[in-house]
Protein backbone atom coordinates (compact mmCIF):
# COMPACT_ATOMS: atom_id res chain seq x y z
CA UNK A 1 0.00 0.00 0.00
CA UNK A 2 2.95 2.32 0.58
CA UNK A 3 3.52 2.29 -3.18
CA UNK A 4 0.47 4.48 -3.76
CA UNK A 5 -3.15 3.50 -3.87
CA UNK A 6 -4.76 2.65 -7.17
CA UNK A 7 -7.00 5.70 -7.43
CA UNK A 8 -3.95 7.95 -7.84
CA UNK A 9 -4.18 7.94 -11.62
CA UNK A 10 -1.02 8.42 -13.66
CA UNK A 11 -1.65 8.03 -17.42
CA UNK A 12 1.34 6.02 -18.56
CA UNK A 13 2.13 2.39 -19.30
CA UNK A 14 5.88 2.95 -19.18
CA UNK A 15 6.51 1.50 -15.71
CA UNK A 16 4.28 -1.58 -16.04
CA UNK A 17 5.67 -2.20 -19.56
CA UNK A 18 9.20 -2.19 -18.16
CA UNK A 19 8.16 -4.54 -15.35
CA UNK A 20 6.51 -7.18 -17.55
CA UNK A 21 9.43 -6.93 -19.99
CA UNK A 22 11.84 -7.80 -17.17
CA UNK A 23 9.51 -10.62 -16.11
CA UNK A 24 9.65 -12.11 -19.61
CA UNK A 25 6.28 -10.77 -20.80
CA UNK A 26 4.15 -13.29 -18.90
CA UNK A 27 0.93 -11.68 -20.19
CA UNK A 28 1.80 -13.00 -23.66
CA UNK A 29 2.02 -16.64 -22.58
CA UNK A 30 -1.77 -17.16 -22.61
CA UNK A 31 -4.76 -15.58 -24.37
CA UNK A 32 -6.50 -12.75 -22.51
CA UNK A 33 -10.15 -11.70 -22.34
CA UNK A 34 -10.12 -8.09 -21.17
CA UNK A 35 -13.14 -6.49 -19.44
CA UNK A 36 -13.81 -2.79 -18.92
CA UNK A 37 -16.86 -0.54 -18.43
CA UNK A 38 -18.30 1.60 -15.65
CA UNK A 39 -20.63 -0.90 -13.99
CA UNK A 40 -20.80 -4.69 -14.14
CA UNK A 41 -17.12 -5.37 -14.86
CA UNK A 42 -16.46 -7.73 -11.97
CA UNK A 43 -19.71 -9.68 -12.36
CA UNK A 44 -19.15 -10.08 -16.10
CA UNK A 45 -15.54 -11.16 -15.61
CA UNK A 46 -16.60 -13.75 -13.03
CA UNK A 47 -19.30 -15.10 -15.35
CA UNK A 48 -16.81 -15.38 -18.21
CA UNK A 49 -14.32 -17.21 -16.00
CA UNK A 50 -16.99 -19.61 -14.73
CA UNK A 51 -18.08 -20.47 -18.27
CA UNK A 52 -14.49 -21.06 -19.38
CA UNK A 53 -13.71 -23.21 -16.36
CA UNK A 54 -16.86 -25.27 -16.90
CA UNK A 55 -15.54 -26.02 -20.40
CA UNK A 56 -12.48 -27.63 -18.83
CA UNK A 57 -9.99 -24.79 -19.22
CA UNK A 58 -7.55 -23.78 -16.50
CA UNK A 59 -8.35 -20.13 -15.83
CA UNK A 60 -6.83 -17.03 -14.34
CA UNK A 61 -9.06 -14.22 -13.09
CA UNK A 62 -7.88 -10.75 -12.11
CA UNK A 63 -10.47 -8.39 -10.60
CA UNK A 64 -10.49 -5.28 -8.44
CA UNK A 65 -11.06 -3.96 -5.90
CA UNK A 66 -11.30 -6.76 -3.38
CA UNK A 67 -13.99 -7.19 -0.74
CA UNK A 68 -12.14 -8.92 2.10
CA UNK A 69 -8.61 -9.96 1.15
CA UNK A 70 -6.29 -8.80 -1.59
CA UNK A 71 -5.87 -12.46 -2.59
CA UNK A 72 -9.37 -12.31 -4.13
CA UNK A 73 -7.88 -10.27 -6.97
CA UNK A 74 -5.72 -13.13 -8.26
CA UNK A 75 -7.79 -16.28 -8.80
CA UNK A 76 -6.46 -19.45 -10.42
CA UNK A 77 -8.81 -22.22 -11.46
CA UNK A 78 -11.62 -20.77 -9.38
CA UNK A 79 -9.69 -20.30 -6.12
CA UNK A 80 -8.03 -17.15 -4.75
CA UNK A 81 -4.28 -17.43 -4.66
CA UNK A 82 -3.08 -18.86 -1.34
CA UNK A 83 -1.28 -16.73 1.24
CA UNK A 84 1.92 -18.68 0.61
CA UNK A 85 1.68 -18.30 -3.18
CA UNK A 86 0.84 -14.60 -2.90
CA UNK A 87 3.92 -13.99 -0.73
CA UNK A 88 6.11 -16.11 -3.00
CA UNK A 89 4.93 -14.25 -6.10
CA UNK A 90 5.68 -10.92 -4.46
CA UNK A 91 9.16 -12.10 -3.46
CA UNK A 92 9.77 -13.26 -7.04
CA UNK A 93 8.86 -9.92 -8.59
CA UNK A 94 10.39 -7.68 -5.90
CA UNK A 95 13.90 -7.43 -7.44
CA UNK A 96 12.32 -6.34 -10.73
CA UNK A 97 10.12 -3.81 -8.96
CA UNK A 98 13.21 -2.23 -7.50
CA UNK A 99 14.92 -2.12 -10.91
CA UNK A 100 11.94 -0.36 -12.47
CA UNK A 101 11.59 1.98 -9.48
CA UNK A 102 15.19 3.10 -10.02
CA UNK A 103 14.56 3.87 -13.66
CA UNK A 104 11.53 6.15 -13.24
CA UNK A 105 10.76 9.29 -11.32
CA UNK A 106 7.71 7.63 -9.74
CA UNK A 107 7.71 4.15 -8.25
CA UNK A 108 5.46 1.38 -9.49
CA UNK A 109 2.07 1.81 -7.83
CA UNK A 110 0.14 -0.68 -5.71
CA UNK A 111 -2.14 -1.56 -8.64
CA UNK A 112 0.74 -1.86 -11.11
CA UNK A 113 2.50 -4.21 -8.70
CA UNK A 114 -0.59 -6.39 -8.30
CA UNK A 115 -1.06 -6.46 -12.09
CA UNK A 116 2.50 -7.65 -12.62
CA UNK A 117 2.06 -10.26 -9.89
CA UNK A 118 -1.16 -11.53 -11.46
CA UNK A 119 0.34 -11.88 -14.93
CA UNK A 120 3.35 -13.69 -13.46
CA UNK A 121 1.21 -16.00 -11.30
CA UNK A 122 -0.96 -16.92 -14.29
CA UNK A 123 2.11 -17.77 -16.36
CA UNK A 124 3.56 -19.89 -13.54
CA UNK A 125 0.32 -21.84 -12.99
CA UNK A 126 0.12 -22.09 -16.05
CA UNK A 127 -3.38 -21.04 -17.15
CA UNK A 128 -5.04 -21.70 -20.50
CA UNK A 129 -6.74 -18.30 -20.55
CA UNK A 130 -6.84 -15.22 -18.31
CA UNK A 131 -9.88 -13.03 -17.71
CA UNK A 132 -8.62 -9.59 -16.72
CA UNK A 133 -10.72 -6.74 -15.36
CA UNK A 134 -9.50 -3.20 -15.89
CA UNK A 135 -8.84 -1.22 -12.73
CA UNK A 136 -9.99 2.14 -14.12
CA UNK A 137 -10.48 3.39 -17.66
CA UNK A 138 -8.66 1.20 -20.13
CA UNK A 139 -6.12 2.84 -22.43
CA UNK A 140 -3.74 3.76 -19.62
CA UNK A 141 -4.73 1.07 -17.15
CA UNK A 142 -1.84 -1.17 -16.08
CA UNK A 143 -3.68 -4.26 -17.30
CA UNK A 144 -3.56 -2.92 -20.87
CA UNK A 145 -0.04 -4.20 -21.51
CA UNK A 146 -1.86 -7.39 -22.56
CA UNK A 147 -3.24 -7.74 -26.09
CA UNK A 148 -6.72 -9.16 -25.65
CA UNK A 149 -8.18 -11.54 -28.20
CA UNK A 150 -11.64 -10.57 -26.88
CA UNK A 151 -12.40 -7.20 -25.28
CA UNK A 152 -15.63 -6.67 -23.36
CA UNK A 153 -17.09 -3.24 -22.60
CA UNK A 154 -19.91 -3.25 -20.06
CA UNK A 155 -22.19 -0.16 -19.82
CA UNK A 156 -20.29 3.12 -19.78
CA UNK A 157 -21.45 5.87 -17.42
CA UNK A 158 -20.15 8.87 -15.52
CA UNK A 159 -17.66 7.81 -12.84
CA UNK A 160 -14.04 8.69 -12.01
CA UNK A 161 -14.66 11.90 -13.95
CA UNK A 162 -11.70 13.65 -12.31
CA UNK A 163 -9.39 11.10 -13.96
CA UNK A 164 -11.21 9.91 -17.10
CA UNK A 165 -12.97 13.10 -18.16
CA UNK A 166 -16.33 14.75 -17.49
CA UNK A 167 -18.22 13.44 -20.55
CA UNK A 168 -19.39 10.03 -21.73
CA UNK A 169 -17.37 10.48 -24.92
CA UNK A 170 -14.11 11.03 -23.04
CA UNK A 171 -14.74 8.14 -20.65
CA UNK A 172 -15.68 5.83 -23.54
CA UNK A 173 -12.51 6.81 -25.39
CA UNK A 174 -10.42 5.72 -22.40
CA UNK A 175 -12.28 2.43 -22.13
CA UNK A 176 -12.08 1.83 -25.90
CA UNK A 177 -8.31 1.61 -25.52
CA UNK A 178 -8.52 -2.08 -24.62
CA UNK A 179 -9.95 -2.94 -28.07
CA UNK A 180 -7.01 -4.29 -30.03
CA UNK A 181 -6.29 -4.66 -33.76
CA UNK A 182 -7.90 -7.77 -35.19
CA UNK A 183 -9.65 -8.59 -31.94
CA UNK A 184 -13.32 -9.02 -31.13
CA UNK A 185 -15.13 -6.33 -29.11
CA UNK A 186 -18.17 -7.49 -27.17
CA UNK A 187 -20.17 -4.35 -26.40
CA UNK A 188 -22.99 -4.15 -23.89
CA UNK A 189 -25.85 -1.76 -24.65
CA UNK A 190 -24.43 1.75 -24.38
CA UNK A 191 -25.63 5.34 -24.29
CA UNK A 192 -25.41 6.68 -27.86
CA UNK A 193 -22.40 8.99 -27.26
CA UNK A 194 -20.40 6.08 -25.79
CA UNK A 195 -21.52 3.64 -28.50
CA UNK A 196 -20.30 5.98 -31.26
CA UNK A 197 -16.86 6.29 -29.68
CA UNK A 198 -16.52 2.53 -29.14
CA UNK A 199 -17.59 1.64 -32.68
CA UNK A 200 -15.22 4.25 -34.11
CA UNK A 201 -12.37 2.53 -32.26
CA UNK A 202 -13.47 -0.85 -33.63
CA UNK A 203 -13.26 0.48 -37.18
CA UNK A 204 -9.97 2.29 -36.62
CA UNK A 205 -8.13 -0.81 -35.39
CA UNK A 206 -9.81 -3.34 -37.68
CA UNK A 207 -11.56 -5.22 -34.89
CA UNK A 208 -14.95 -6.95 -35.09
CA UNK A 209 -17.87 -5.71 -33.00
CA UNK A 210 -20.58 -7.82 -31.38
CA UNK A 211 -23.29 -5.57 -29.94
CA UNK A 212 -25.87 -6.39 -27.30
CA UNK A 213 -29.34 -6.05 -28.77
CA UNK A 214 -27.96 -6.62 -32.26
CA UNK A 215 -25.64 -9.63 -32.57
CA UNK A 216 -26.52 -11.05 -29.13
CA UNK A 217 -28.74 -10.27 -26.17
CA UNK A 218 -31.38 -11.25 -23.63
CA UNK A 219 -34.41 -12.69 -25.39
CA UNK A 220 -36.46 -13.32 -22.25
CA UNK A 221 -36.10 -13.30 -18.49
CA UNK A 222 -38.36 -14.34 -15.62
CA UNK A 223 -37.94 -13.78 -11.90
CA UNK A 224 -37.19 -17.07 -10.15
CA UNK A 225 -36.60 -18.12 -6.56
CA UNK A 226 -33.01 -17.15 -5.77
CA UNK A 227 -32.36 -15.50 -9.11
CA UNK A 228 -33.81 -15.50 -12.61
CA UNK A 229 -34.47 -17.75 -15.61
CA UNK A 230 -32.98 -16.57 -18.89
CA UNK A 231 -33.26 -17.20 -22.59
CA UNK A 232 -30.19 -15.74 -24.27
CA UNK A 233 -29.23 -15.15 -27.88
CA UNK A 234 -25.55 -15.82 -28.26
CA UNK A 235 -23.36 -15.06 -31.25
CA UNK A 236 -23.89 -18.55 -32.61
CA UNK A 237 -26.96 -20.02 -30.91
CA UNK A 238 -29.93 -19.56 -28.61
CA UNK A 239 -29.57 -20.90 -25.08
CA UNK A 240 -32.74 -21.86 -23.22
CA UNK A 241 -33.68 -22.44 -19.57
CA UNK A 242 -30.63 -20.82 -17.99
CA UNK A 243 -30.91 -20.30 -14.24
CA UNK A 244 -28.79 -17.42 -12.99
CA UNK A 245 -28.57 -17.07 -9.19
CA UNK A 246 -28.06 -13.30 -9.46
CA UNK A 247 -30.69 -10.58 -9.32
CA UNK A 248 -31.68 -7.88 -11.76
CA UNK A 249 -31.89 -7.06 -15.45
CA UNK A 250 -28.33 -5.76 -15.31
CA UNK A 251 -27.06 -9.22 -14.32
CA UNK A 252 -28.99 -10.79 -17.21
CA UNK A 253 -27.20 -8.34 -19.50
CA UNK A 254 -23.86 -9.24 -17.87
CA UNK A 255 -24.62 -12.91 -18.50
CA UNK A 256 -25.37 -12.22 -22.17
CA UNK A 257 -22.08 -10.35 -22.55
CA UNK A 258 -20.19 -13.15 -20.82
CA UNK A 259 -21.77 -15.78 -23.06
CA UNK A 260 -20.94 -13.79 -26.20
CA UNK A 261 -17.35 -13.30 -25.01
CA UNK A 262 -16.84 -17.03 -24.47
CA UNK A 263 -18.44 -17.88 -27.82
CA UNK A 264 -16.15 -15.34 -29.49
CA UNK A 265 -13.14 -16.78 -27.70
CA UNK A 266 -14.05 -20.37 -28.59
CA UNK A 267 -15.28 -19.93 -32.15
CA UNK A 268 -14.63 -16.34 -33.23
CA UNK A 269 -17.25 -13.85 -34.32
CA UNK A 270 -19.72 -15.02 -36.95
CA UNK A 271 -19.10 -13.77 -40.46
CA UNK A 272 -20.79 -10.54 -41.44
CA UNK A 273 -21.00 -11.66 -45.06
CA UNK A 274 -23.03 -14.82 -44.84
CA UNK A 275 -24.17 -14.74 -41.82
CA UNK A 276 -24.86 -15.57 -38.42
CA UNK A 277 -24.56 -11.86 -37.69
CA UNK A 278 -27.77 -11.50 -39.61
CA UNK A 279 -28.85 -12.11 -36.03
CA UNK A 280 -28.81 -8.31 -35.83
CA UNK A 281 -32.08 -8.10 -37.72
CA UNK A 282 -33.48 -11.23 -36.13
CA UNK A 283 -32.95 -10.02 -32.57
CA UNK A 284 -34.39 -6.65 -33.51
CA UNK A 285 -37.46 -8.49 -34.78
CA UNK A 286 -37.68 -10.62 -31.65
CA UNK A 287 -36.57 -13.77 -33.48
CA UNK A 288 -33.68 -16.12 -32.80
CA UNK A 289 -31.30 -18.32 -34.74
CA UNK A 290 -28.89 -21.21 -34.40
CA UNK A 291 -25.38 -20.90 -35.80
CA UNK A 292 -22.43 -23.21 -36.21
CA UNK A 293 -20.41 -22.23 -33.14
CA UNK A 294 -22.79 -23.24 -30.39
CA UNK A 295 -21.37 -23.97 -26.94
CA UNK A 296 -22.62 -27.09 -25.21
CA UNK A 297 -25.97 -25.91 -23.75
CA UNK A 298 -25.64 -28.26 -20.77
CA UNK A 299 -22.28 -26.74 -19.86
CA UNK A 300 -23.68 -23.22 -20.19
CA UNK A 301 -26.59 -24.12 -17.90
CA UNK A 302 -24.26 -25.74 -15.39
CA UNK A 303 -21.86 -22.78 -15.37
CA UNK A 304 -24.52 -20.12 -14.90
CA UNK A 305 -26.20 -22.13 -12.14
CA UNK A 306 -22.88 -22.07 -10.24
CA UNK A 307 -22.29 -18.35 -10.79
CA UNK A 308 -21.72 -15.96 -7.92
CA UNK A 309 -20.80 -12.33 -7.57
CA UNK A 310 -20.08 -11.52 -3.92
CA UNK A 311 -21.18 -8.11 -2.75
CA UNK A 312 -23.49 -7.60 -5.73
CA UNK A 313 -27.03 -7.55 -4.30
CA UNK A 314 -26.00 -10.49 -2.16
CA UNK A 315 -28.33 -11.90 0.49
CA UNK A 316 -26.20 -11.79 3.63
CA UNK A 317 -28.89 -12.72 6.17
CA UNK A 318 -32.58 -13.52 6.43
CA UNK A 319 -35.17 -12.60 9.08
CA UNK A 320 -35.09 -9.74 8.20
CA UNK A 321 -33.46 -9.98 4.78
CA UNK A 322 -30.15 -8.12 4.62
CA UNK A 323 -28.77 -7.27 1.17
CA UNK A 324 -25.17 -6.19 0.57
CA UNK A 325 -24.43 -4.30 -2.63
CA UNK A 326 -21.37 -2.53 -4.05
CA UNK A 327 -23.14 0.18 -6.10
CA UNK A 328 -21.06 3.36 -5.92
CA UNK A 329 -22.39 5.66 -8.63
CA UNK A 330 -25.88 6.75 -9.77
CA UNK A 331 -26.07 4.32 -12.70
CA UNK A 332 -25.06 1.39 -10.51
CA UNK A 333 -27.49 2.47 -7.81
CA UNK A 334 -30.30 2.75 -10.37
CA UNK A 335 -29.66 -0.88 -11.40
CA UNK A 336 -29.65 -1.95 -7.75
CA UNK A 337 -32.92 -0.14 -7.02
CA UNK A 338 -34.57 -1.65 -10.10
CA UNK A 339 -33.49 -5.14 -9.06
CA UNK A 340 -34.65 -4.69 -5.46
CA UNK A 341 -38.02 -3.41 -6.67
CA UNK A 342 -38.44 -6.30 -9.09
CA UNK A 343 -37.10 -9.17 -7.02
CA UNK A 344 -38.12 -8.38 -3.43
CA UNK A 345 -41.53 -7.42 -2.08
CA UNK A 346 -40.31 -5.25 0.77
CA UNK A 347 -42.94 -3.26 2.64
CA UNK A 348 -40.24 -1.68 4.81
CA UNK A 349 -36.67 -1.29 3.56
CA UNK A 350 -34.00 0.49 5.61
CA UNK A 351 -30.77 1.57 3.97
CA UNK A 352 -27.25 1.69 5.37
CA UNK A 353 -25.12 4.02 3.29
CA UNK A 354 -21.38 4.73 3.41
CA UNK A 355 -19.85 6.35 0.34
CA UNK A 356 -16.61 7.84 -0.96
CA UNK A 357 -16.56 11.62 -0.81
CA UNK A 358 -15.42 11.93 -4.44
CA UNK A 359 -18.53 10.21 -5.84
CA UNK A 360 -21.84 11.67 -7.06
CA UNK A 361 -23.45 11.19 -3.66
CA UNK A 362 -26.54 13.28 -4.38
CA UNK A 363 -27.19 11.22 -7.50
CA UNK A 364 -27.08 8.00 -5.48
CA UNK A 365 -29.38 9.42 -2.80
CA UNK A 366 -31.89 10.44 -5.46
CA UNK A 367 -31.98 6.85 -6.74
CA UNK A 368 -32.43 5.39 -3.25
CA UNK A 369 -35.11 7.72 -1.91
CA UNK A 370 -38.17 6.09 -3.54
CA UNK A 371 -37.41 2.61 -2.17
CA UNK A 372 -36.03 3.30 1.31
CA UNK A 373 -38.33 3.85 4.27
CA UNK A 374 -35.41 5.29 6.25
CA UNK A 375 -31.66 5.55 5.75
CA UNK A 376 -28.81 5.18 8.24
CA UNK A 377 -25.75 7.07 7.02
CA UNK A 378 -22.31 6.13 8.28
CA UNK A 379 -18.69 5.68 7.14
CA UNK A 380 -16.44 2.79 6.18
CA UNK A 381 -12.76 2.47 7.09
CA UNK A 382 -11.43 4.18 3.96
CA UNK A 383 -9.80 7.60 4.24
CA UNK A 384 -11.93 8.55 1.23
CA UNK A 385 -15.18 7.85 3.05
CA UNK A 386 -17.49 10.87 3.39
CA UNK A 387 -17.89 11.90 7.06
CA UNK A 388 -21.27 10.75 8.39
CA UNK A 389 -22.24 14.28 9.40
CA UNK A 390 -21.76 15.61 5.87
CA UNK A 391 -23.48 12.58 4.35
CA UNK A 392 -26.36 13.11 6.77
CA UNK A 393 -26.76 16.71 5.59
CA UNK A 394 -26.98 15.60 1.98
CA UNK A 395 -29.39 12.78 2.85
CA UNK A 396 -31.69 15.11 4.78
CA UNK A 397 -31.97 17.28 1.68
CA UNK A 398 -33.33 14.30 -0.24
CA UNK A 399 -35.14 12.19 2.39
CA UNK A 400 -36.12 14.81 4.97
CA UNK A 401 -34.63 14.92 8.46
CA UNK A 402 -37.17 12.53 9.98
CA UNK A 403 -36.06 9.65 7.71
CA UNK A 404 -32.28 10.06 8.23
CA UNK A 405 -30.16 8.62 11.06
CA UNK A 406 -26.47 9.51 11.44
CA UNK A 407 -24.28 6.81 13.04
CA UNK A 408 -20.49 7.09 13.17
CA UNK A 409 -19.51 3.40 12.88
CA UNK A 410 -20.61 0.87 10.28
CA UNK A 411 -21.21 -1.93 12.80
CA UNK A 412 -23.45 0.33 14.90
CA UNK A 413 -25.20 1.54 11.77
CA UNK A 414 -26.06 -2.03 10.75
CA UNK A 415 -27.42 -2.73 14.23
CA UNK A 416 -29.54 0.43 14.08
CA UNK A 417 -30.88 -0.47 10.63
CA UNK A 418 -31.83 -3.97 11.80
CA UNK A 419 -33.68 -2.49 14.76
CA UNK A 420 -35.52 -0.04 12.51
CA UNK A 421 -36.45 -2.79 10.06
CA UNK A 422 -37.80 -4.94 12.87
CA UNK A 423 -39.87 -2.18 14.48
CA UNK A 424 -43.15 -3.42 12.97
CA UNK A 425 -42.44 -7.05 13.86
CA UNK A 426 -43.29 -8.06 10.29
CA UNK A 427 -40.06 -9.81 9.30
CA UNK A 428 -41.56 -11.13 6.06
CA UNK A 429 -41.73 -7.69 4.45
CA UNK A 430 -38.79 -6.02 6.20
CA UNK A 431 -35.31 -5.63 4.81
CA UNK A 432 -31.99 -3.83 5.08
CA UNK A 433 -29.89 -2.69 2.11
CA UNK A 434 -26.20 -1.96 2.84
CA UNK A 435 -24.59 -0.13 -0.06
CA UNK A 436 -22.58 2.82 -1.39
CA UNK A 437 -19.10 1.38 -1.94
CA UNK A 438 -17.18 -1.83 -2.57
CA UNK A 439 -15.38 -1.16 0.73
CA UNK A 440 -18.73 -0.78 2.52
CA UNK A 441 -19.93 -4.06 1.02
CA UNK A 442 -16.74 -5.89 1.96
CA UNK A 443 -16.73 -4.66 5.54
CA UNK A 444 -20.43 -5.45 5.93
CA UNK A 445 -19.81 -9.01 4.70
CA UNK A 446 -17.09 -9.38 7.30
CA UNK A 447 -19.28 -7.97 10.09
CA UNK A 448 -22.16 -10.23 9.06
CA UNK A 449 -19.80 -13.20 8.64
CA UNK A 450 -20.91 -13.98 5.12
CA UNK A 451 -19.28 -17.19 3.90
CA UNK A 452 -17.39 -17.05 0.63
CA UNK A 453 -19.21 -18.68 -2.26
CA UNK A 454 -17.67 -19.20 -5.69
Amino acid sequence: MARGVEWKFDPTLDRIADLVDLLGSPQRSYPVIHVTGTNGKSSTARLIETLLRERGLRTGLFTSPHLTTVRERIVIDGEPISEEAFAATYRDVLPYLELVDGKHEQRLSYFETLTGMAYAAFADAPVDVAVVEVGMGGAWDATNVADAVVSVVTPVGLDHTAHLGPTLEEIAAEKAGIIKPGGIAVLAQQPLPAAEVLLRRVVEVGATAAREGMEFGVLHRDVAVGGQMLRLQGLHAVYEDLFLPLFGAHQASNAACALAAVEAFAHGAPSRTGGDLAAATRIAAGEDFQGSGELDPALVRSAFAKASSPGRLEIARTGPTVLVDSAHNPAGMAATVAAVTEEFGFTRLVGVLAVSADKDVSGMLDQLEPVLTEVVVTANSSSRSMPPGRLGELAEGVFGAERVHVIERLDDAIDRALALAEETGEYQGAGVLITGSVITAGEARTLLRVEERR
